[in-house]
């Protein structure tokens, strides 16, 4: 398997959802602003949003996938009609869960908006019934997005990786759909029609898989529930492996907790917004290695192929350096323009993208340690060990929480994300080195020799845009075309200027150019 070619597939597919999702959080920024309304809105959407990471991006995919591989066996699919057995097993228990967790949910709105949010900041009884009331009505995605996992994780296994990742696409053509048509001059009305089309969209989403599952040859019946050894195996394995993966998720929940709970209104907005802009690179990079990592390591360790899992590995890893580091360092130096630029008019004021360009340059610190997540866990779930990422993922709450608590009040908006970026480098850093430890992952000397002039070439860009990124703002606050046109000179620029550094330290090769390209027609779908 070509790792770029298909990492570029997902990818590029998530990327284009990202895209969407930064226009979507500018018209909403827009037409909402940042204030009650729009903290609201993103607490309710915090507790969907993170269950899709945590269950589809993350546990459901990280224990059904190599059980579903081992049912299927060889790369030729043989066995599918095993796995797909195995797939009605779970779903027949699955469910019934998922069914009885959205009602409890629904009953129980009130405590869980009171635990996302700390009941606000000042807020009226009113003001506090209205948040509840959002969250009710996004509360159905959940069920609908883990129904969405379980055939995204078939529809991975049998390599048709674009179809799962072309979904979340559908969120924001949808809630782009509603700020567009029915956007109110009343920011509350806005907020409500957008929690009303993240449940939407999540039909839609449904809608979509179960239609390319079919295409597939892929059509699960409906059973009564029984509980087997792998379906047991199953649920014993999506639980730990929900904390393992989810780590940054759970630590971006307490965040937001202690931000709507202590600090002014719109702060909630403004790591939103931050996280959101984090996100893109995590969406190119992170998402797409992951979800082709798992699936490619539990198969080369189903085949007895340990020296293919440790060099698939290690190409995961530099390619995640090579794509992560110039990420991480253009938004920590260049945040103002690019919050300017995206999300500075309307209600969102110049103070209010000032705000969100600092929260953005703390989360961004911790974006290589967001990827190699990613990157490392596969290594552990393939093996199906979800205990060891769950205790390290266990440990970087506590010291999320920790430094939540001592930032918040001297940082503010600014201290929650830098403890997620700090705590989710402590979780990284005790991932690899047990790997290392347990002798299932050894970098190799290409690795060892190419990081340090990536980080290198990461600076010489840095460097770059620092010195020129003022010439660049008086044109972020102009018309639209003038937004992109200079988004676009930044990004080029910070390309080329990296991509010549890589070359020139010998970081980058013109020869892996060309390999990459021959081998262009040779990934999977």
């Amino acid at each position: 398997m070509n790792l770029l070619k298909a990492t570029g597939t997902i990818g590029g597919l998530t990327l284009a959802s990202r895209v969407l999702g930064l226009v979507r959080d500018s018209l909403f920024a827009r037409y909402v602003g940042a204030g009650f309304a729009s903290d609201a809105f993103l607490v309710a959407f915090r507790l969907p949003n993170m269950f899709r990471a945590l269950f589809a991006e993350g546990a459901f995919a990280s224990a059904f996938i190599p059980m579903f591989n081992r049912k299927v066996g060889d790369a030729e699919g043989q066995g599918l009609p095993d796995g797909l057995d195995f797939a009605e097993r779970a779903l027949a228990v699955l469910l019934p869960v998922l069914i009885a967790m959205t009602v409890l949910l629904e009953v129980f709105a009130w405590p869980v908006t009171f635990v996302l949010s700390g009941r606000f900041n000042g807020v009226s009884a009113d003001q506090f019934a209205f948040a509840v009331t959002l969250s009710r009505m996004t509360i159905p995605y959940l069920m609908l997005i883990s129904l969405v996992s379980l055939c995204g994780g078939i529809l991975n296994s049998l390599h048709k990786f674009w179809v799962n990742a072309a979904a979340p696409i559908l969120l924001n053509v949808t809630l782009i759909a509603a700020l567009l048509l029915f956007h109110s001059a009343d920011p509350m009305i806005t907020a409500r029609n957008q929690a009303i089309g993240v449940s939407v969209s999540g039909a839609f989403q449904l809608a979509w898989l179960v239609w390319a599952c079919r295409r597939a040859g892929v059509s699960l019946r409906l059973r009564l529930p029984r509980l087997d050894a792998d379906v047991k195996r199953l649920m014993a394995l999506i639980w730990p492996a929900a904390a393992g993966a989810g780590a940054v998720q759970i630590n971006l929940v307490i965040s937001t907790a202690l931000a709507a709970s202590l600090l002014a209104h719109g702060s909630v907005t403004y790591i939103y917004m931050a996280d959101r802009l984090n996100q893109l690179p995590l969406g190119l990079i992170g998402i797409g290695l992951g979800t082709v990592l798992l699936p490619t390591i539990s198969r080369q360790l189903g085949g007895g192929d340990e020296a293919g899992a440790m060099e698939t590995q290690n190409r995961g890893l530099e390619l995640a350096l090579l794509l992560t580091l110039p990420a991480t360092v253009a938004l920590v130096l260049c945040g103002e323009p690019i919050a300017a630029a995206l999300f500075g008019y309307g209600r969102f004021t110049p103070q209010d993208a000032h705000f969100t360009a600092q929260a953005l340059a703390a989360f961004s610190i911790g974006l290589p340690s967001y990827i190699l997540v990613k990157v490392l866990t596969p290594g552990y779930y393939a093996r199906q060990d979800t205990v060891t990422p769950v205790r390290y993922a266990t440990i970087s709450m506590g010291v999320n929480l920790v430094l939540n608590l001592a930032l918040i009040v001297p940082l503010q908006h600014v201290g929650p994300p830098l403890a997620t970026a700090i705590a989710s480098t402590v979780n990284v850093a005790m991932l690899f080195r047990t790997l290392v430890q347990r002798g299932q992952l050894i970098t190799d000397d290409r690795l060892k020799r190419r990081a340090p002039r990536l980080a290198l070439a990461a600076l010489a860009m840095g460097g770059a845009l620092w010195a020129g990124q003022g010439l660049l703002m008086p044109y972020v606050h102009g018309t639209w075309f003038v937004r992109f046109l200079t988004l676009a000179v930044l990004v080029s620029a910070g390309s080329l200027v990296y991509g010549l550094s890589a070359i020139l330290l010998g970081a980058f090769s013109r020869d892996d150019l060309k390999l990459l390209l021959r081998r262009r027609g040779k990934a999977p779908e």
